[in-house]
């Protein structure tokens, strides 16, 4: 059989269902059979990276994983940025790129660049074929790379040559490689069983690896049973309900809340689960490490100790040492009662909540968010890449489902948010897909528009529009008393994101008082294609944010 072709039957046999790429002379004999596929579906992106973010957003949404293809040189090239925003996430993909024949790698060749070693830093892992007979081991190695331990990208690079070569592959003897969870100690568990019950204000840190083993619901179980206040990070959102009288929120430097940051400065112990301590988590680490002790869950060795001192570190799979941990407390204690300033979390909570509900002309940026709140359904997905747009939504937003806040979160990549909610639908066509972004971050994807329009995939992107590089502007401002550079306004206004959006076949509307934000969804919507809401907003407003979680500047 052709290796282009064992490549297609590989790829069904692993569970690919969608494939986001562009076609190139280097990779067109893969598209050939591709184009044979009654299980894959293939999407004409704009950009390379554009696919890569699509299929990254297939992911998140679904837990199935999903295919970025493109041909040679710089088409290849354009998956870096891709294929980081997955790695630092933790978002496992197949990327497939062309290349130009065997007899022409490392002799600068017309697009010959050697994509697998550029990738070896942003990827889990990369290969580039040259013996033909190989590629079905190394593609079954490949998928399993990309699910085992901490997920991730992987990358297979196929030269022109191997592609067109025969090998002799059996479809109906191909399996997937079984991957496996590692447990946890059960003397560990016990000691941190021991811990939680003996510290006095202990506090639970929910991370995104919870999300990625399924194993939210049990998580909060867990903290139900211990009665731990819940901290989410970023990348954990939507693990537990928003309103949920453990849920302390966010805690960090930008998407933190004020409730949230005070709540964990008064805590003695920090059980972390299936999360990295992010510097955008913690600040600065005398603050957020002072009185504390940590018990840090994680399936990466290395993780362990990296950031955070850690009086006690479990190598496991989140969602195992959460059942076990689970099964150690009920052995050990009754259900325990919120009592204190734990009983108290609701209240405090609303009474700490920054405000959103503001009516005034320009609109607030706050109250774009609060107007999504209110209309969108608990199912909606929404995704977000960078910038204060990013980090109001991290602020204000209210999520109560898992997989339903798909954030570029380690990257923060401006015009991830579009393509990755193209991914999304297309994973999850019954539920709504919203790409809340702001007028610079929309300007470096705008062309995936194109790809939701030609595929009638009725994505919605809601631009909150002030005119500027907005977290840039109030960081020239505020550390180093400038501005320069950041004005996208021209011509009274900028580009004009109604007539841009019509020209690539979506519906387009702009608002510029807040009680119109809610008939716009609806039409938004009810239109059935994709859309483009401008909301333009006053152009200054700033986010909260500091350099500790004890110095976090509020404005108004």
């Amino acid at each position: 059989m052709r290796v282009a072709e064992v490549v297609v039957r590989i790829l069904e046999k692993e569970g690919i269902d969608a494939a986001f790429g562009i076609p190139g002379a280097a990779i067109n004999p893969v598209y050939e059979y591709l184009g044979t596929s009654t299980q894959i579906r293939h999407y004409i992106a704009r950009h390379e990276e554009g696919a890569v973010h699509a299929a990254d957003g297939h992911f998140r949404a679904s837990g199935r994983m999903a295919l970025a293809i493109c041909t040679s040189g710089p088409g290849a090239t354009n998956f870096v940025t891709g294929l980081y925003t997955a790695q630092v996430d933790s978002m496992p993909l197949i990327a497939i790129t062309g290349q130009n024949t065997r007899d022409n790698l490392n002799k600068e060749a017309f697009q010959a660049v050697d994509i697998a070693t550029i990738c070896k830093p942003v990827a889990k892992a990369t290969w580039c074929i040259t013996v033909p007979e190989q590629l079905p081991a190394i593609m079954q190695k490949a998928f399993w790379t990309a699910r085992e331990g901490r997920p991730g990208p992987v990358l297979l690079d196929l030269p022109l040559d191997v592609q067109m070569a025969d090998i002799p592959f059996d479809p109906d003897a191909y399996a997937p490689l079984p991957v496996v969870r590692p447990a946890p100690d059960a003397a560990q568990i016990a000691r941190a069983i021991d811990l939680l019950l003996a510290a006095e204000h202990p506090i639970m840190v929910m991370g995104g690896g919870v999300l990625l083993s399924g194993a939210a619901e049990r998580c909060v179980a867990l903290a139900e049973h211990l009665a731990l206040p819940v901290v989410t990070t970023y990348m954990a959102t939507g693990g537990i309900a928003a309103d949920h009288p453990l849920h302390v929120g966010h805690i960090g430097i930008q998407v933190g809340s004020p409730f949230g940051n005070r709540m964990f400065l008064g805590s003695d112990l920090v059980l972390g689960i299936g999360c990295r301590f992010n510097d955008r988590h913690t600040g600065k680490l005398s603050v957020y490490t002072q009185g504390r002790r940590f018990i840090h869950i994680n399936i990466e060795p290395e993780h362990i100790g990296r950031i955070v001192p850690t009086e006690l570190g479990i190598v496991a799979d989140a969602g195992l040492a959460i059942d076990a941990l689970l099964a150690e407390a009920r052995r050990r204690t009754p259900p325990r009662q919120p009592q204190g300033r734990v009983a108290a979390i609701p209240q405090e909570r609303a009474a700490l909540a920054r405000r959103t509900d503001f009516d005034q002309v320009p609109i607030k940026p706050q109250r774009v968010y609060h107007e999504m709140n209110a209309f969108f359904p608990a199912d909606a997905m929404f995704t977000t890449g960078c910038g204060l747009t990013q980090i109001w939504s991290g602020q204000f937003q209210h999520t109560s489902r898992p997989m339903t806040y798909l954030a570029s979160g380690g990257a923060g990549t401006l015009g991830y948010d579009l393509p990755a909610a193209i991914g999304a639908k297309v994973a999850c066509p019954d539920r709504i897909a919203v790409a809340v972004m702001g007028d610079g971050g929309f300007g470096f994807m705008m062309e995936e528009l194109a790809m939701a329009c030609q595929h009638q995939v009725p994505v919605i992107t809601i631009i909150v529009n002030n005119g500027y590089l907005s977290l840039i502007r109030q960081n020239q401002r505020y550390a180093y008393e400038y501005e320069y550079g950041v004005d996208l306004t021209y011509d009274g206004r900028g580009i004009d994101f109604v007539r841009l959006a019509e020209a690539f076949g979506a519906y387009g509307e702009r608002v510029e008082r807040p009680e119109d934000l809610r008939p716009a969804f609806e039409r938004a919507v009810a239109c059935g294609r994709p859309a483009v809401i401008d909301v333009i907003v006053e152009r200054q407003t700033d986010a909260a944010m500091g350099a500790s979680l004890d110095a976090v500047r509020e404005f108004d």
